[in-house]
């Protein structure tokens, strides 16, 4: 795997909207919050573009990705928010030219569908919240190290929850290693059929997700076994499943209780509570990179590309 150079302080980066409209009461704050660390931020047309719940046509989104990518003095490229509309681009886009721009990609949720791009392409991308969400708010001391980390380096060596949060959990024991690859579980669970369908042979598989329901969650890994997902893997790492908890707790399973049963049939090293996803709290994850999983005691140790 190819790791893209870490930034500098006082580095150029392009700031795109590929997915959901970005929030334009808040845009001056955004673009303060990318500054806030040392960057220099230029934001790219569809970030003031909204087109029904998208943030500018395909055509313009794709256009932005692709010119974000191929500017010289773009050092790295930052998805200022997610949404829906990321999987529209996958047929508009060169991704080879892309990925061969040696350029950090930053984002999570449905920018998932374009780490998976990356990955697949042998370029190591980075799951981190985005400035639209989470940064111009404030981050905890927590998030803060972790983004900065990703942004400037260097390469974490342990993947861990913050202090005095709750403990991972093993669910199946056991060791494994492989190219850390995943995020936000809808998007995962539809790329299956397409040929953008993510490659689980021998990786370590992270999942979360947000605002859905058990019986959801329960289908889309259910989906994802019966495409033979989990038994290509090497392991899984259950991050944040925030608000999808039932409503009527008495007529459902719980996600713990969903997250068990996928665990007992799949029979490979499997954790879950790792404290990364729709959460803060919350970990960067450098997708694409080797680790190791120990199930056990709850260890996630970065190998390198």
């Amino acid at each position: 795997m190819f790791m893209p150079e870490f930034l500098h302080i006082g580095d150029k980066v392009a700031l795109i909207a590929p997915s959901g409209p970005a929030p334009q009461a808040t845009l001056e704050r955004v673009v303060q919050s990318v500054k806030g660390l040392g960057l220099a931020p230029t934001l790219y047309p569809c970030c003031m573009k909204r087109s029904g719940y998208l943030a500018g046509t395909d055509a313009e989104r794709a256009r932005d990705l692709t010119d974000a990518f191929s500017t010289p003095d773009m050092k790295a490229v930052i998805c200022i928010r997610g949404g829906y509309g990321a999987q529209r681009l996958l047929d508009l886009v060169d991704f080879d030219a892309i990925a061969a721009s040696g350029k950090p990609l930053y984002g999570y949720s449905d920018v998932t569908a374009l780490h998976m791009e990356m990955n697949r392409r042998g370029v190591i991308s980075w799951h981190t919240p985005m400035p639209g969400t989470e940064w111009y708010k404030s981050l905890d001391a927590f998030t803060e190290k972790s983004l900065c980390a990703a942004l400037f380096g260097p390469l974490p060596g342990k993947l861990v929850n913050p202090e005095n949060s709750a403990p991972m959990e093993t669910l199946v024991s056991g060791k494994a290693e492989g190219a850390l690859y995943g995020g936000n579980l809808s998007v995962v669970a539809a790329s299956l059929g397409t040929p953008s369908a993510i490659d689980a042979e021998g990786k370590i598989l992270f999942l979360e997700d947000v605002d859905e329901a058990p019986y959801r969650i329960d289908r889309m890994l259910l989906q994802l076994e019966r495409a033979g997902i989990f038994n290509r893997c090497a392991g899984v790492i259950f991050g944040a499943f925030t608000d999808c908890e039932p409503k009527d707790a008495a007529a459902s399973f719980s996600i713990r209780e969903v997250l068990c049963a996928l665990a007992d049939s799949i029979k490979k090293p499997v954790i879950t509570g790792f404290q990364c996803g729709h959460t803060l709290p919350t970990a960067c994850l450098p997708l694409g990179v080797r680790v190791s999983l120990d199930a056990a005691h709850w260890e996630i140790t970065v190998l390198g590309g």
